[in-house]
C-alpha cells in the first residue's frame, strides 16, 4: 500500500472526480496483453482483490496503470542477426555494407517479436483532491509521464503541474544544511549529496553519517550545493529528496506497530485501514512539505 518514491503534482483548485467517475472511465481503458507486432501496451488495472479500478476514501482515490511490454534484448536481436549476416557473406563471398546490416537486424526484431516473453508492470497513483494533489509512486521522471500521459487519454484532461519550490529545491537544501536545521516539522536525517556548481561536478555523498560536521560546512563554504538530502517528518516518517522535489525511500516508521495492531483482520479490512492511514498521512506531509519549499515566496 504504501509508496515507496513519490512525483508529486499541484492539481488546480476545484478540478476533480469521484471514485465512480474513475472507475466507470478508467475501466474503458483497461489493460491489454501486447500481441503481434506490438512492443508495449498500457492501461489500467484493478488496486485491490475486489477489482475495483479507482479505490476511495474521503476525497482520496487510489488507482493503478499496467504496463505489458515484451522482452526482447539487443543481445538476442544481435546474435541472431550475427549468424544471418554471416551466412549470407558467405554465400555471396563479400562483406555486407553498414545499411545492409541494419536492414537485417531490423527485420530479426520485427521476426523475433512475436516470440518475445511479456513481462507486465503496475505503477500506482493516489488523488487527493481535498489538498489538491496528485503523487505518482516512482522517481522516474518517464514513467511519471507514461503515467500521467496514459491517465489524461482516458479522461480527456489532466490539468497536473509538478511541484516546485521557491528559491530552487537544491538552494533551500544548501541552506538548510548549512544552518543544520531544517524547516518547519522536518529534520536533518543520515544522508546527503553535494555537488560543485561548475562543469566538474565534483560530488560528495554522505551514508548513515551525521550531518553537523566540519567536513561538511567545508564543502559548503568551498561553494558545494546539496542535490540530495534525507528528511525525517514529525519522527513518523523518512524520506530522501532531491533538486528536482523527488522522493525516493519513502517509509512509515511505525508500520510494524500498525501492522501488529491489525493482525489477524480480513483482507479487505486490512486494505481500508492501510489506505486511511497512508492517505492521512501523505496528505498531512505534502502540506507541510509545500510550506517548507515555498516559505520565501509566501
Amino acid at each position: 500500500m504504501w509508496f515507496r518514491n513519490l512525483t508529486i503534482y499541484r492539481l488546480p483548485p476545484g478540478w476533480s472526480r469521484t471514485p465512480g467517475e474513475l472507475e466507470a472511465t478508467l475501466t474503458e481503458f483497461p489493460l491489454q496483453p501486447c500481441a503481434g507486432l506490438t512492443l508495449q501496451t498500457r492501461g489500467w488495472v484493478p488496486v485491490n482483490d475486489a477489482g475495483q479500478f479507482a479505490y476511495g476514501q474521503e476525497q482520496q482515490v487510489l488507482i493503478a496503470m499496467g504496463a505489458d511490454e515484451k522482452l526482447l534484448p539487443a543481445s538476442v536481436v544481435n546474435q541472431v542477426a550475427g549468424e544471418r549476416i554471416a551466412r549470407l557473406e558467405s554465400d555471396k563471398g563479400f562483406k555486407l555494407g553498414r545499411k545492409a546490416k541494419r536492414e537485417i537486424r531490423e527485420q530479426i526484431a520485427v521476426e523475433l517479436t512475436p516470440r518475445a516473453f511479456s513481462r507486465r508492470t503496475e505503477l500506482r497513483g493516489w488523488f487527493d483532491f481535498a489538498g489538491g494533489w496528485l503523487v505518482v509512486d516512482t522517481a522516474s521522471a518517464n514513467r511519471a509521464d507514461e503515467f500521467t500521459q496514459t491517465l489524461r487519454d482516458a479522461l480527456g484532461e489532466l490539468p497536473v503541474t509538478p511541484l516546485q519550490s521557491e528559491p530552487s529545491m537544491d538552494a533551500l537544501m544548501t541552506g538548510w544544511l548549512a544552518a543544520r536545521q531544517a524547516p518547519g516539522p522536518f529534520e536533518l536525517d543520515d544522508e546527503a549529496e553535494l555537488t560543485t556548481a561548475d562543469e566538474n561536478k565534483a560530488t560528495v555523498r554522505y551514508l548513515r553519517h551525521a550531518l553537523d560536521g566540519k567536513d561538511i560546512a567545508g564543502h559548503l563554504s568551498n561553494g558545494k550545493i546539496v542535490k540530495r538530502l534525507a528528511l525525517t517528518w514529525k519522527d513518523r516518517i523518512s524520506f530522501v529528496v532531491d533538486d528536482k522535489l523527488q522522493v525516493r525511500r519513502f517509509k512509515a516508521l511505525d508500520t510494524e506497530r500498525v501492522r501488529e495492531e491489525s493482525d489477524g483482520l480480513p483482507p479487505e479490512q486490512q486494505f481500508e485501514i492501510d489506505f486511511a492511514l497512508f492517505s492521512g498521512e501523505l496528505g498531512a506531509l505534502l502540506k507541510d512539505l509545500a510550506a517548507a519549499v515555498n516559505a520565501a515566496r509566501d
